[in-house]
């Protein structure tokens, strides 16, 4: 096996894993969870703070 048969190989298989997770991440049974856990950074929910350590 030649190295740049080996270097080929990597960059197809990284390029299948690229194109796997972005299929993932835009798929239409994630959009909810997502979406919610997008909010989460955004609510004001006053018990997170709470427990918290200020300073």
């Amino acid at each position: 096996m030649d190295v740049n048969v080996l270097r080929s190989a990597v960059t197809v298989l990284s390029l299948l894993v690229f194109a796997g997770i972005v299929v993932w991440a835009y798929a239409r049974r994630n959009r909810e969870r997502f979406e919610d856990q997008g909010a989460l950074v955004l609510s004001d929910d006053d018990a997170a703070l709470q427990g918290g350590r200020h300073e």
